[in-house]
């Protein structure tokens, strides 16, 4: 079921055993900042970036690297050659995503970000490496940035899509049945908002990091902490600004965030976390996150 009635998505939502998939991913891969530089095209809907001079290529290229020996010590993490023509392509989760069995290739919003759909190499590590069965979006005319718009709870199978100019409801639906989710809600972003994944995460199928301002609709923030309740996390707006709602559990115990969100993040909502079961782990990313995305953003998930 794909739907934007709320009543209609909390009857299935609410009743899903958390029997879908594994709650958290099997191996991560990341593709390096080379050529790291404002892009202009995807500067046009994402208010998140920098001005041009705020890009520190170099300082983005260490900080990558710092992620992936951080990741590496919880879980196998792989990380793909840059592309100085695809600025943008240290983001791949908009572009490439998995399932059980399959490997999703998004159709991304902007001609600068369509090219990373081309990559023989990380099409070839899915297909020919992992097995997997290709899902190729990337040529219809639909844009769905997949888990960037897509907030997916893997423990039960349920997909949160905000629409925004980077996903219309077509491509929600089109994403929907390439990860073969059980019910999809979607919802309309606020104003100036982009991707879903800045505003709204699902740790390992049992808590929620919510940014109220970032969705059109209170009905919908209210859904969704109900689901989540008593670990649903509402950010305040400097938390929002930091990027606390884009972070993610890589395993049931620990959820990870750029050291600017861990610095923003409140006291309270850091035992909630705790509470949840979730221990905060930071790495520090201020070069990358000129750029309009942080730590989730970086992250593509192998399941």
């Amino acid at each position: 079921m794909i739907t934007r009635d709320l009543d209609a998505f909390l009857a299935v939502a609410g009743t899903a055993a958390p029997d879908f998939g594994p709650a958290s991913a099997r191996a991560a891969f990341l593709v390096a900042p080379d050529g790291f530089r404002l892009a202009e095209q995807s500067a046009q809907d994402n208010v998140y970036m920098a001005d041009a001079a705020a890009f520190d290529a170099s300082r983005a290229s260490m900080q990558h690297r710092d992620l992936q020996r951080a990741l590496s010590a919880v879980l196998p993490t792989v990380c793909f050659a840059g592309d100085p023509e695809t600025p943008d392509a240290l983001f791949p989760n908009n572009v490439f995503g998995t399932a059980a069995g399959r490997y999703v290739v998004g159709r991304m919003r902007h001609p600068v970000r369509q090219h990373e759909a081309t990559r023989a190499d990380i099409r070839g590590f899915f297909r020919d490496v992992l097995g997997y069965r290709e899902v190729d979006l990337s040529s219809q005319q639909n844009p769905c940035e997949l888990t960037g718009a897509l907030v997916i709870d893997r423990a039960r199978g349920l997909g949160f899509c905000g629409l925004s100019e980077r996903c219309d409801e077509a491509g929600a639906r089109l994403m929907h049945e390439a990860f073969g989710l059980r019910a999809t809600l979607m919802f309309d972003l606020a104003d100036g908002e982009y991707h879903t994944n800045v505003v709204l995460a699902v740790l390992a199928g049992r808590a929620a990091v919510i940014c109220p301002d970032g969705f059109a609709d209170a009905a919908v923030i209210e859904a969704v902490t109900r689901l989540y309740a008593p670990h649903a996390i509402l950010c305040a707006q400097g938390e929002h600004a930091a990027f606390v709602g884009n972070c993610i559990a890589l395993d049931p115990h620990k959820v990870w965030m750029s050291a600017a969100a861990g610095r923003a993040l409140l006291p309270e909502h850091r035992q909630q976390l705790a509470d949840a079961g979730f221990e905060v782990a930071v790495v520090e990313l201020d070069a990358i996150e000129a750029a309009g995305g942080s730590l989730r953003c970086c992250i593509g998930e192998v399941f």
